[in-house]
């Protein structure tokens, strides 16, 4: 089979799946009013989408072999399209949040499946190639779900955003069962299925995915429900280990990560997508609540992000093949820290372009990165594995981005309040600048028609301005520090050999 074929076949449901992850949380205002939800209720929609796909992405490979991958593969886009239907025709909150739990079932297995049958249907040396369409998608998912979702929802309806999937899935579906096939050693096994192991990988990454989801709004592990589900998750992950070792037919096999090149790959993608989302998040939220900018507005500065990933993409993904990617990865990452540093040097006089300006320098890195390191970290990998692969090597890059919308709000919320009391104490009539910015502000005031005494209350607002700017500002360097951290791992990374040969019959 086309190779080309089985690449937009496979790209079309992990698309629409990368996309849904996103394209809820700018609609959230809209459901809120049509479903009578509060802020905590409504964002559930987004908590249970999360939590069950972090579940299932690390069973692709499990589930794969159970019921063969083609037969998987319908299943997820069948399930993802229907639930789609049911989550836009939602009549309550409630019954929202469970159809979003299955969607997140049906999109788990989309991203590692479509990623090991890409690496499976293009010989080694073009595995350059097949990552840099696989990344352009991941890229520009994060980018266009805000995007889409913001236009559908203020242009039709909030339902929208899920009754799109409709006929992409359709289409899906057709495609999948005209050009997927399985290869012989992805066919329907007869298993023991992993009890003990389900259960404590559906404990264990449930409970941490609301923990980083809900953390900070329940500030972490003062509240009763986040120190609950904290224990929760680390004797359920604990136990996983130990399990996982010692079964069988493990649902997560970690023994794939006695390989260092693929241990040091997983290292460099989870620090990398934290850098990336942390970035992603809270630049627009620096913009909205500091700058004034609209939600369009912000989505224009993001968007050039995007287009520079995917120029990047296609480039890099011819250069692996005659270039180290050790050396483009290394330059990959370190441009990625380059671009939160930059956002650390914001402030409220910013203009446009220069908020611009390290956007394009964070989807240059992406681009640069993503190819090489996802090309060495599965170099080693067996065709037979590459599912089981590519199932923990997402799970890696969702847990990443998790933790790094988690850290990021964290540092801003904890920063912010102790710049606040910093420049609080300044605010003395015995500092002189204090006394003549609020003397010119009170006699402006007056001459407005206005209460001088109205100046305290002007001051104070900048001031809250001024320490939360300070707040993005140190969270956008640690963010930048942690990602320079993780450039020793490319040096312990091993480039393969591999023979090349012809792809796996699809």
């Amino acid at each position: 089979m086309n190779p080309w074929l089985v690449a937009l076949t496979v790209m079309i449901p992990c698309l629409i799946e990368i996309i849904d992850t996103s394209i809820v949380n700018v609609s959230l205002g809209h459901i809120r009013g049509s479903l009578s939800a509060s802020f905590d209720e409504s964002t559930w929609a987004i908590t249970a989408y999360l939590v069950s796909n972090a579940i299932v992405i690390p069973m692709a490979a499990w589930l794969s072999r159970l019921i063969g991958r083609k037969n998987y593969l319908l299943s997820s886009i069948v399930l993802f399209t229907f639930s789609s239907f049911m989550c836009g025709s939602a009549w309550s909150l409630q019954s929202l949040v469970f159809f979003r739990i299955v969607q997140g079932i049906g999109g788990g297995g989309l991203i590692p499946l479509s990623q090991s049958i890409l690496l499976e249907s293009f010989p080694r040396e073009k595995h350059g190639t097949a990552m840099a369409i696989f990344g352009m998608g991941a890229m520009l998912g994060p980018i266009v779900g805000p995007l889409l979702g913001g236009w559908i929802t203020d242009t039709w309806s909030w339902r929208w955003i899920f009754y799109i999937n409709i006929p992409i899935g359709i289409l899906s579906i057709i495609l999948n069962i005209v050009v997927i096939h399985d290869p012989p050693y992805m066919k329907r096994q007869k298993m023991k299925i992993d009890y003990w192991g389900l259960i404590f990988l559906s404990v264990g990454l449930g409970s941490l995915q609301l923990i980083l989801d809900k953390g900070e709004r329940e500030d972490w592990f003062a509240s009763d429900l986040i120190l609950t589900f904290g224990v929760i998750a680390v004797v359920a992950l604990v136990l996983l280990v130990i399990n996982e070792y010692y079964a069988d037919r493990p649902i997560v096999n970690l023994k794939l990560l006695r390989d260092r090149t693929f241990t040091s790959g997983c290292m460099v993608l989870f620090f990398v997508f934290l850098n990336l989302f942390g970035g992603i998040v809270l630049l627009p939220i620096f913009l909205q609540m500091l700058m004034g900018y609209t939600s369009m507005d912000a989505g224009l500065v993001l968007g050039p992000g995007g287009i520079a990933s995917m120029i990047a993409m296609p480039i890099t993904g011819k250069l692996v093949s005659v270039v180290d990617p050790k050396r483009i990865l290394a330059v990959g990452v370190s441009v990625c820290a380059l671009s939160t540093y930059m956002m650390s040097q914001f402030n409220l006089a910013t203009d446009f372009w220069t908020f611009v300006l390290p956007r394009v320098a964070s989807g240059l890195g992406m681009g640069l990165t993503f190819i090489p390191l996802t090309t060495m970290t599965l170099s080693h990998i067996p065709r037979e594995d590459m599912t089981e692969a590519t199932s923990l090597y997402n799970l890696i890059r969702n847990l990443g981005a998790s933790v790094g919308i988690a850290l990021s709000a964290t540092i801003v919320s904890r920063q912010a309040q102790l710049h606040q009391n910093r420049l609080a104490s300044h605010l003395s009539p015995f500092d002189s600048r204090y006394t003549s910015y609020h003397d010119s502000i009170a006699k402006f005031l007056g001459v407005q028609g206005i209460s001088p005494a109205g100046a305290d209350g002007v001051i104070y607002r900048e001031l809250v301005r001024q320490s939360t700017a300070q707040g993005f500002n140190d969270a956008f360097l640690i963010m930048s520090l942690l990602t320079l951290c993780i450039l020793p791992f490319v040096f312990l990374m091993r480039r393969t050999d591999a023979p090349t040969g012809p792809p796996s019959v699809h």
